[in-house]
């Protein structure tokens, strides 16, 4: 089944010829003999071009997604490009993260300091699989690409601006950072911390966004606090600050911070907003994406700004490559990075910053008329809100494309199918 999945591809990239290009070619005669004639040539006629490809997006999750053995199945299905790799993974970040991930136990990968590095590690793996075992050429077949918070080093990897050396180890100092931020916050304030999801109806989200700023922030930007030292009196401490994590969807946002501080938030919201959010807490222990994070904002910095590429041929080069191979959305823009500079500091706010996720798929969908979308790595949670957000009716269908998700070696051929049938469709603008 996987091998015709590859024959797919193969004639997906095999370029069309005239059916009169070459079964009517005359065979070429040496320069002596042939006759030449007294008029002129006849101009080339130029070839009408092929109607361009819909436009494809490669997008990839954030945390929250690891397993257990979620590595077997590639293990098990390509041994060639899986088992190298592996062993690169281990060797990149000097211990047996692989152990971890096939070995668990689930509590021990799911601490943020392995889950990250795993997660972004499977990631990368699924896409070389794709590359490696079935001739995908990415640069050539991807317009876009993006990641969900952590997502995004694995996007930027596969977009070229990063080299997977350093995409993976800036994932485990980041990773890092973040948990020993954590850290910090309990010995010195104490309480717990933690990421709550509010479900609410689309037509109330605005208003419970606005609700929520002017209740925590006081009208500040979050990149204002990104910017602020640690001085109270210039804002409240760390413990006193909730934020809004993500905006997933049109109507999911992600609370991050104090959970007692986002309880008080909540019912503030259901008193005086005049309806009731669904609030489901999430099961990581680390306010992501909230104020708490800002030390790990100033480690991401330096990192970005001092050390030199790992990768092999690019040593005492900037980790950064630019320009990069294929566009890459940020999350704290919702918009294409658009220079080396910006990268390095919107990659280093990300950790403290809203994931504007919704925003970048909307861009995507409605400006950049994207109409294919693949999620590469592990669990379905990235094809979930983005078919939500562009499928017919909430669903994975897409006028002139589609949504696909590539988590397990079995969902390989259904992509490749779709990407082929939907190779040759026109865009046609809504009217």
């Amino acid at each position: 089944m996987l091998r015709g999945a590859a024959r797919l591809l193969v004639a997906a990239s095999r370029p069309r010829c005239s059916r009169f290009s070459l079964s009517q070619r005359q065979p070429l005669q040496p320069i002596s003999s042939r006759h030449v004639s007294s008029t002129p040539s006849p101009e080339p006629t130029t070839p009408p071009s092929k109607p361009p490809r819909p436009k494809t997006a490669l997008f990839f999750p954030g945390q929250g997604v690891e397993k257990v053995s979620m590595l077997t199945p590639w293990l098990d299905a390509f041994p060639r490009t899986a088992k190298p790799l592996i062993d690169e993974i281990d060797s990149i970040l000097g211990y047996k993260l692989s152990a971890i991930i096939q070995d668990g136990p689930p509590r021990k990968l799911s601490l943020t300091p392995h889950a990250q590095p795993a997660i972004m590690a499977t990631s990368i793996l699924i896409l070389r699989v794709l590359e490696q075992e079935f001739g995908f050429d990415t640069e050539k077949r991807v317009d876009y690409t993006l990641g969900h918070s952590l997502g995004e080093f694995a996007a930027l990897v596969a977009g070229g601006y990063l080299s997977f050396e350093d995409g993976l180890w800036m994932t485990q100092r980041r990773a890092d950072a973040m948990a020993a931020a954590t850290q910090a916050a309990i010995q010195q304030y104490g309480g717990e911390y933690g990421m709550v999801a509010v479900v609410t109806e689309p037509d109330y989200l605005p208003g419970l966004i606005s609700a929520i700023d002017e209740f925590v922030g006081n009208g500040r930007s979050i990149s204002t606090l990104a910017a602020q030292d640690d001085d109270a009196d210039v804002h409240p401490p760390p413990i006193d600050q909730v934020l809004i994590a993500n905006i997933n969807s049109k109507n999911q946002i992600v609370l991050s911070g104090s959970i007692e501080r986002i309880k008080t938030l909540v019912a503030h919201v259901r008193q005086f907003l005049g309806h009731d959010p669904r609030a489901v807490r999430l099961k990581s222990e680390d306010p992501f994406h909230s104020p708490i994070m800002r030390p790990a904002v100033e480690v991401m910095r330096d990192i970005l700004a001092h050390e030199k590429s790992r990768a092999s041929g690019r040593q005492n080069s900037e980790i950064v490559v630019w320009p990069g191979k294929i566009p890459c959305v940020s999350n704290v823009t919702a918009r294409p990075f658009e220079s080396r500079e910006e990268l390095k500091d919107l990659l280093a706010r990300q950790c403290l910053e809203t994931v504007r996720w919704w925003d970048s798929i909307r861009y995507l969908d409605q400006e950049c008329r994207v109409r294919r979308w693949v999620g590469i790595g592990p669990g379905k949670v990235g094809r979930n809100l983005v078919g939500k957000e562009v499928g017919m009716r909430g669903k994975d269908v897409v006028k002139g494309g589609g949504v696909w998700a590539i988590t397990d070696p079995s969902e390989i051929e259904e992509c490749l199918r779709g990407l082929e049938e939907t190779e040759h469709l026109v865009d046609e603008p809504d009217e």
